[in-house]
């Protein structure tokens, strides 16, 4: 039986096991774009390290005691640091008392002795979010790594971390996944029927944990499609129209990060398996005590106050690290499309991810200028490294409505 559950990663697969075999170095920096696999395979890499069921690149072997308790998240040597507070951020910590989730506190914990056999792992997500004095005091115990600890870091952007700390660790990189892994993963899982999981995959652009997300989240595609048809029409308005706009479009953004975000973090409000399709069951809402994020935004308030831009009580506005997720994931969003109208203005519809708007997204194209998808679409890809940057999300989306393509009027 094959330990690893990592999927379409058979490089990277191939290589932890050779360390699983031979050598395992004190860190591990696995990086590549969000959700295409990072998680997972720290998280087979945790459990081989950690196992006591088998010896060598034979681990893990996902029966023994071990294996389960990583598996269930709750072996007491494996330790997990994710970012978190305002903006976001893998914290440093107190010097004195270290408070749990915080690089300091997980050094204090790597130097105490193992529980169980074998050594102490530590997984920090989203390692890029570690600002300068988290990431120095996270090198201190990467230059003088506790005997038998191995640290995994896991990173969208390796080039966030200081060069010090890349040049601590083995490097891996992630690359995206094969639409058939990602349409197996879901039917193996009993996430989507086999129509919505060849949608899904195409949709998710090589990201199986984003197709993941959006079939454990029954409303995501619909607020995403809505998202994308909107955009296509504002292709043909005028600048005021555009600008009047931007607001709705950021606040249905900011929604469906919040789907996305519960769902990628196993946080969905309906975590049980549903087949998805044409014909399945809609899940019914859960109660707030069924809801690890807590009660439904649409009968709170709390929807319209965490909309970017938006006044949250008191008249202030959401918080900035909430209008700039919003922003990212509208980013992702338009990205994909600009990507399927410049294929469709360069006769290769089939290629188009978003299959179900094919038909508005080839009209659109034959509208736009030639050459404009392209364009558009260089334009958001640099888009996002200035919000990577702290550039202003309202000002940045203001730019791009700008100068969005302008299509000819409909026939």
């Amino acid at each position: 039986m094959d330990g690893f559950l990592t999927i379409g990663q058979p490089a990277a697969v191939k290589a932890v096991r050779g360390m699983l075999g031979s050598h395992v170095p004190h860190a591990v920096l696995l990086s590549g774009p969000a959700a295409v696999g990072k998680q997972q395979l720290a998280l087979d890499l945790a459990a081989g390290l950690l196992c006591t069921g088998a010896t060598g690149a034979s681990r893990p072997c996902r029966a023994c005691r071990s294996c389960r308790m990583v598996e269930h998240g709750n072996h007491p040597d494996l330790h997990r640091l994710d970012p978190d507070g305002p903006g976001g951020q893998v914290r440093i910590g107190n010097s004195h008392h270290p408070e749990p989730g915080t690089v300091r506190w997980l050094a204090s914990q790597l130097a105490l002795l193992a529980v169980e056999a074998g050594g102490r792992v530590a997984i920090i997500r989203d390692a890029h979010r570690m600002n300068e004095d988290a990431q120095s005091a996270l090198l201190k115990t990467l230059e003088e790594p506790p005997l038998g600890a191995t640290i995994i870091l896991c990173t969208d952007d390796d080039e966030r971390l200081m060069p010090t700390v890349r040049s601590r660790c083995a490097r891996l990189r992630l690359g995206p996944v094969g639409p058939r892994d990602i349409e197996q993963l879901l039917a193996s899982r009993g996430l989507a029927d086999a129509p919505t999981g060849a949608r899904l995959a195409r949709l998710a652009a090589g990201r199986p944990g984003l197709a993941v997300a959006y079939a454990s989240a029954p409303d995501a595609e619909g607020i995403r499609g809505e998202i994308t048809r909107t955009l296509l029409d504002l292709s043909g308005r005028a600048t005021a129209a555009r600008l009047h706009g931007a607001r709705d479009l950021l606040t249905r953004s900011a929604e469906l990060a919040t789907l996305l975000a519960g769902a990628l973090t196993g946080q969905a409000s309906d975590p049980a398996p549903r087949a998805r399709g044409r014909g399945a069951a809609r899940p019914r809402p859960s109660t707030p005590e069924e809801s690890t994020n807590g009660p439904d935004p649409a009968t709170t308030g709390a929807e319209a106050a965490s909309a970017p831009g938006a006044s949250a009580p008191g008249g202030s506005r959401a918080p900035a690290a909430e209008r700039r997720r919003a922003l990212a994931t509208l980013l992702d969003a338009w990205r994909e499309l600009a990507r399927d109208l410049a294929l469709a203005q360069a006769g290769a519809a089939d290629e188009i991810r978003e299959v179900a708007l094919l038909e508005e997204i080839e009209a659109a194209a034959r509208r736009l200028p030639p050459g404009a998808g392209g364009e558009a679409l260089a334009r958001l890809l640099r888009a996002d490294e200035l919000l990577g940057a702290n550039v202003s999300p309202e000002l940045l989306l203001d730019v791009l409505l700008v100068h969005w393509p302008q299509a000819a009027p409909a026939a």
